[in-house]
């Protein structure tokens, strides 16, 4: 970046271009989104045409967006002439209406149709996340008559490692690897090489369940078929790639109490940001005059022995945080696949079974602790103790199974992890607390 930022000040453009021409799409792009606008626009386009295309394509839609702000109408149907489709329909998603129609109104009347088309599906489904740049065959070829057509036409296509063989009416019928066909004799034909057994996907398929296909079944690429199986594009796994960090970074936010965005942090504005959070926390504080009503509730039991307040903190605390440890290694199993909703009574079963051993040994380490250092009655310390006991039972269990729950009624199971579960655990803990104090003290 140093180096970067002292050619350009000194006006070295020749030297600066020579530098970027060795260097790394990815790595470019990188050093693109940390200049100003300015010096961003031209060092884009110091660069030749390919790589200015290769670069575009790795940085990310924000910045994408941003610099786009800075082209011209014509700069930009040009980028996008060259960008490989499925780059170019992203790039697209993000720009205003007026201006894709703007940008595609030179276009050819059949690559503006599809690019409409690709534009209509589903946000997070196949379609939105395939490109038609694949090679395909038919099955009447020989493997010397497939290498030919596969050097004609692979060039601008996304991968030429697996091939697709489809009928006159470009119904799916087998797929074939380049291994396959460079390692067969001259004249073998296709047919008898293709696999008919092969995984594909609807264009309407969600990208979650996409991305659990890929991993089962170690996959570079997936073939999108229509309903009536006709072959409209592929996913490839760098894509597939990219949808798994975006989900997983949704889930975090949401595990967090936060509204997802698809910004990144440095590149929100402080209003952003707050427009994020503020929804969540104003719905938690709300939620959280229950424990205010709680506590009021008992407010003649403290005011008798005002030592149980001395341990709310640690009892809200506790089963706070053994609610979040469940909810997470359940959030987790079920992004993995390792956990079904039909599982929710072995969940159930298996997580009272470690509260039942976590809880005992916490509520025994707490006995001691407060009879022995801490000087309160036997009372007090039986009190806490059993307290904490329940605590995580409820706790854990209540945490590994409200995010199957969400997942059986059709919500993001994230939801469900903190600061959402510390809210509702808060309640019960303070509750059962309560409760047990009133019975054990006779108040």
């Amino acid at each position: 970046m140093k180096e970067i930022l002292k050619m350009l000040e000194h006006k070295e453009y020749k030297k600066l271009r020579q530098q970027l021409e060795i260097m790394k799409p990815a790595d470019i792009a990188e050093i693109l989104e940390d200049l100003s606008h300015k010096n961003a626009l031209f060092l884009f386009r110091l660069l030749p045409k390919d790589l200015a295309v290769e670069v575009f394509s790795h940085m990310s839609p924000y910045d994408q967006a941003k610099l786009s702000e800075l082209f011209n109408v014509e700069e930009l149907q040009q980028l996008v002439k060259e960008l490989n489709f499925d780059d170019k329909i992203d790039f697209l998603e993000e720009l205003p209406a007026q201006l894709v129609k703007r940008i595609l109104k030179n276009a050819q009347v059949q690559e503006r149709t599809l690019i409409n088309q690709f534009l209509n599906y589903p946000e997070y489904s196949a379609g939105s996340l395939m490109t038609i740049e694949f090679v395909d065959l038919k099955k009447e070829m020989t493997a010397q008559e497939a290498i030919e057509h596969i050097s004609k036409t692979g060039f601008k296509k996304e991968t030429i490692y697996t091939c697709y063989v489809i009928d006159a009416y470009r119904k799916l019928e087998g797929i074939v690897s380049l291994k396959n066909i460079i390692l067969a004799e001259e004249n073998e034909k296709i047919e008898n090489l293709m696999e008919r057994d092969f995984i594909s996907i609807t264009t309407t398929e969600d990208q979650e369940e996409i991305a659990e296909i890929f991993k089962k079944y170690d996959l570079l690429a997936i073939p999108v078929v229509d309903l009536e199986n006709r072959l409209v594009g592929i996913i490839t796994v760098d894509d597939i790639i990219d949808t798994i960090e975006e989900e997983n970074t949704e889930d975090f936010h949401k595990m967090a109490g936060l509204k997802p965005s698809k910004r990144e942090y440095m590149d929100s504005s402080v209003l952003s940001l707050t427009k994020h959070r503020l929804p969540w926390l104003m719905i938690l504080m709300i939620t959280a005059t229950f424990t205010g009503a709680i506590i009021k509730s008992f407010e003649e039991v403290i005011s008798k022995v005002a030592a149980l307040a001395v341990f709310i903190p640690m009892l809200m605390d506790n089963g706070g945080n053994a609610g979040s440890q469940s909810s997470t290694l359940v959030i987790r199993s079920m992004a993995l696949g390792e956990v079904a909703p039909k599982d929710i009574l072995k969940v159930i079963w298996k997580e009272f079974r470690v509260s039942l051993i976590v809880g005992l040994s916490l509520a025994i380490l707490n006995f001691l602790r407060i009879l022995l250092f801490e000087n309160y009655p036997i009372a007090i310390s039986l009190i806490v103790s059993v307290t904490i006991f329940i605590t995580i039972i409820l706790a854990e269990v209540i945490g590994g199974t409200l995010p199957i729950l969400a997942k059986i009624l059709k919500l993001d199971p994230a939801i469900m992890a903190s600061p959402m579960l510390s809210t509702i655990l808060d309640a019960l803990v303070l509750f059962t607390y309560f409760s047990i104090s009133k019975a054990i003290l006779h108040l």
